[in-house]
């Protein structure tokens, strides 16, 4: 049973959330600040509005003119509040109290003033407003101290005027619903537009998409995104160099197979022909058994050289090699073919600097030094000098194998490096012996010293207008890091 699939990240989800969710945080508290500030204003209309009847009150009251203490008068009718409710969906109460406290006018029930005046007003009066609940309706009480004199003397009187509070709430509640949905239809037309934008904006994105998925199967050629986003091109370059990498490959493979199958095909059929051969007694069998085991050598030489060089590619895909002691590995190159430069009896001279660190896979750098020391061993004549020499200045090293054979003639040196070529298998049996290389020894060293970003050359050494050998120079560049 497979496991489900996590969900993967939508570029234009992420754009919309990313945008619209700080959208809808700036709008919800803009709508609730709006919606305060409004109500805030309400409050001080009606507020001024009770601080107007508590004034109408107040040019209502008068001093008793009879003699003795000053006594506060008043003659207010309910009616002359009514002017000051509005839609007969409030009710206003007042209370006036005389300079001792005493009730003068109003409804004898309303909850006496409790509070002290405020140390900074907005208004010209000396006035207090606050909140409470009268006959189990919460009201809005506004306070006035009114001065008021007469001959008889003056006082301080304390006129009280309530209002409940149903028109606040009703106004409070239009104010909200007409905040909501100027906001609602605000967030709806910025959702539409971040909707519209991110759609036109991820539109490249999805026309690369289905070019690409239009494509046929083999077809690794550039994407042309001349008109795409400047945000767009550094994927577009990515993808086109991964392209072009899987186009090389896919190339080598193909080389490779078609190489193979060719190659292969030769040595099998010579072993096929000399094993019917022996079978009908053409031959005798120590001399079948001999010519076999000749085909089985070389056909085993192709095929290993031949997944050489599909290593070196695959080695090249991996990325930044390692570091890799050069001379160490000269050194266990030369011991492993001792036998052969022993059985010849060369004149060996093995030359090494003291350190040469190159960026390689250790793998590379013995293979490259293997077949030029065993090609050179071959060219060499039994008895003569071969010599391999390894020096390192401050950028590079350079591994030069010096034989005393043949050397090249100037129509092979052309077709020297690539695979399968005759000049290569002239060069390997000598210019005027049997071809008996499979061609892919100096095509594996160049593949490796290009994929190391070095050099290689093949080049005559003359004395005296004569041949006297053939220097293999390899220069690698030296890690220094």
């Amino acid at each position: 049973m497979t496991a489900p699939r996590a969900r993967r990240p939508s570029l234009r989800r992420q754009l919309l959330l990313g945008i619209l969710l700080p959208v809808l945080a700036l709008v919800t508290f803009n709508t609730w600040s709006l919606y305060h500030q409004a109500l805030r204003a309400a409050d001080t209309a009606y507020d001024r509005t009770l601080l107007a009847s508590a004034k109408a009150i107040g040019e209502l009251l008068r001093v008793d003119d009879a003699p003795g203490p000053a006594r506060l008068l008043a003659t207010v009718p309910y009616s002359a509040l009514e002017a000051f409710e509005a839609d007969n969906r409030s009710r206003m109460f007042f209370k006036v109290t005389g300079f001792q406290g005493e009730m003068v006018s109003g409804f004898d029930d309303l909850p006496p003033w409790q509070g002290a005046l405020p140390d900074r007003s907005v208004y010209a009066a000396l006035v207090d407003f606050y909140d409470d609940v009268f006959r189990g309706f919460p009201v809005r009480v506004a306070v006035l101290l009114q001065p008021v004199s007469g001959p008889t003397g003056q006082g301080m009187a304390v006129i009280q005027v309530a209002e409940t509070l149903e028109l606040r709430r009703t106004l409070a509640q239009r104010i909200l619903v007409d905040t909501l949905w100027r906001q609602a239809a605000l967030l709806l037309v910025i959702a539409a537009v971040v909707a519209l934008v991110v759609q036109r904006a991820t539109r490249p994105v999805r026309e690369l998409s289905e070019r690409l998925r239009a494509r046929d199967e083999g077809d690794l050629s550039p994407i042309e995104a001349r008109q795409s986003p400047l945000e767009l091109q550094p994927v577009v370059d990515a993808t086109n160099a991964v392209m072009a990498r899987l186009a090389q490959l896919l190339e080598h493979q193909k080389r490779f197979v078609r190489d193979a199958s060719h190659q292969l095909r030769t040595p099998l059929a010579v072993l096929k022909t000399q094993v019917q051969s022996a079978r009908r007694g053409d031959i005798g069998p120590a001399q079948a058994l001999e010519e076999i085991a000749t085909t089985v050598d070389r056909a085993t030489e192709l095929a290993n050289q031949m997944l050489a060089l599909a290593k070196v590619e695959q080695l090249r895909q991996q990325g930044d090699p390692p570091v890799s002691a050069w001379p160490a590995i000269v050194r266990a190159v030369a011991l492993d073919l001792s036998a052969l430069i022993a059985g010849k009896q060369l004149d060996f001279d093995l030359d090494l600097a003291a350190t040469a660190p190159v960026r390689a896979h250790d793998w590379m750098l013995r293979e490259l030094t293997r077949n030029l020391l065993h090609n050179a061993i071959k060219q060499t004549p039994a008895g003569s000098a071969l010599a391999v020499r390894l020096v390192a200045d401050s950028r590079t090293a350079a591994l030069t194998v010096a034989d005393s054979g043949p050397g090249i003639a100037p129509e092979l040196r052309s077709r020297l490096f690539q695979p399968f070529s005759g000049g290569q298998s002239a060069h390997l049996a000598g210019l005027g012996g049997q071809a008996e290389g499979s061609g892919l020894g100096l095509a594996i060293c160049r593949e490796i010293v290009q994929s190391l970003g070095g050099s290689i050359q093949l080049d005559n050494r003359e004395r005296g207008g004569r041949t006297e050998g053939l220097d293999a120079i390899v220069r690698l560049p030296l890690e220094t890091r």
